[in-house]
């Protein structure tokens, strides 16, 4: 019998999607340590965590982020399932955590509404270095409240974010889109001026869509020709200049730092006044390492109350490379703190029970598998981070110790059994 015969067909092996990645250990250690340290961040300030669907009705997405802007165009995942029902796996967070506050009527509770949550999204983009088809992100929203303070707070918390995981090399642009009073108006006079120029013709048809979006062309032919449009910035009502120079007034106390850019408009068309984005200086074309703004009319587009509220999200694939661009990617923490070496038949079947013990004692811990000697066991221990080797043979059974190998300077001596877990704890703290 032939090797095919016996095996069957040898099946093509099969890879990850194009434009996405697997986070593997080691690195996926660095991975969760930079996003407990965003997440942190904003418990510290009283934001709760909320999990909502990976994907949902497509129209939370049509209605939400906008029909003019490129996400909704071009690039969400949208397909029917078997009910008959158009979803979309979600391109961001945002309009997934306003539809779950109204749908669970939290805006009825304390104002504001603190949120954060964490996960990946999906746009269907030309992949490249900073930009993939699934991405992580930390979103962070206060629903419920208009006031300049609350976006002071926002704007600070995402400084405060990159501080704690390291980054210096950044900064944080700051602009206002007006509201409902002076945007319309606003939108005119650049409608005028775009008409006026050389655009094709899709273009054209955004210009009468959401003029604002054309600002956000990066196109190079297309950001020449635009370099001298009209601001929204020079064309505030009096009500949002006063909250954007509240704003400022406010991340001036707080010691924030931030440069104002009047072209700055981001990609979703929820944005309303206060509008803000973090940019790393050494990351080239894929510069945006997070950023939000305020969206006053959000929830009523989905069907809720006209309330007011401000978010931000936080690339964690992009804050990595960040901190790669800078040198500073954080020490990837050690996966285990000890490890148990078990030498025979009668020390492996003691082994798991002791790693388990002191598990259950919070000290990380992982053992030797698979028969190996001493110095294959030992190997292991050595690859495994582990500070401590906690060696087990038959006569140390016998003598109810194990030996405690410091795994850094060689050092070793024999330890009660019942002692064990006391002294691991005390060498580890």
């Amino acid at each position: 019998m032939s090797d095919s015969e016996r095996t069957g067909p040898r099946l093509d092996r099969l890879s990850a999607p194009k434009g996405t990645f697997d986070t593997l250990p080691p690195e996926s250690a660095t991975f969760l340590a930079v996003r407990e340290e965003i997440t942190r961040t904003l418990r510290l300030a009283g934001y709760g965590y909320v999990e909502t669907p990976v994907f949902e009705d497509t129209a939370v997405f049509r209605r939400g982020v906008g029909e003019s802007t490129d996400v909704v165009t071009k690039e969400m995942y949208t397909f029917t399932d078997r009910g008959g029902r158009s979803l979309t796996l979600r391109p961001e967070l945002t309009a997934g955590l306003v539809r779950a506050a109204i749908e669970h009527n939290l805006y009825a509770g304390q104002l504001p509404v603190k949120l954060y949550s964490v996960g990946a999204n999906f746009r269907y983009e030309q992949p490249q270095a900073g930009r993939y088809r699934h991405f992580t992100q930390v979103d962070a929203e206060a629903l419920g409240l208009d006031d300049p303070t609350l976006d002071a707070e926002m704007v600070a918390l995402g400084v405060q974010a990159f501080d704690a995981v390291g980054l210096g090399d950044y900064t944080t642009e700051l602009n206002s889109l007006g509201d409902r009073t002076c945007r319309p108006a606003y939108r005119e006079k650049l409608r005028d001026f775009l008409r006026g120029l050389s655009l094709d013709e899709q273009t054209r048809q955004r210009v009468e869509v959401n003029p604002l979006r054309v600002l956000d062309d990066k196109r190079p032919g297309v950001a020449a020709q635009v370099a001298g449009a009209p601001l929204m910035v020079d064309h505030l009502c009096a009500g949002c200049r006063a909250h954007y120079d509240a704003v400022r007034d406010q991340l001036a106390d707080l010691g924030v730092r931030w440069v104002e850019n009047p072209t700055l408009v981001r990609g979703l068309d929820y944005y309303t006044r206060t509008t803000f984005e973090y940019v790393h200086n050494r990351l080239g074309a894929q510069a945006s390492i997070g950023g939000g703004g305020r969206y006053d009319g959000l929830s009523a587009q989905l069907g809720g109350p006209d309330t007011s509220g401000i978010g931000w999200a936080i690339g964690v694939d992009r804050t990595l490379l960040a901190l790669a661009a800078e040198g500073l990617a954080p020490k990837q923490p050690p996966r285990v703190a000890a490890f148990v070496v078990p030498l025979g038949d009668a020390a492996r079947r003691r082994a798991l029970p002791l790693a388990t013990e002191l598990r259950q004692a919070g000290v990380a811990t992982d053992l030797a598998f698979g028969g190996k000697g001493l110095k294959g066991a030992m190997r292991s221990a050595d690859r495994s981070g582990a500070r401590y080797a906690v060696i087990l043979g038959e006569r140390d059974i016998a003598d109810g110790v194990a030996q405690l190998k410091d795994l850094g300077s060689g050092a070793q001596h024999a330890v009660p059994l019942g002692d064990l877990v006391t002294t691991l704890k005390e060498k580890l703290s």
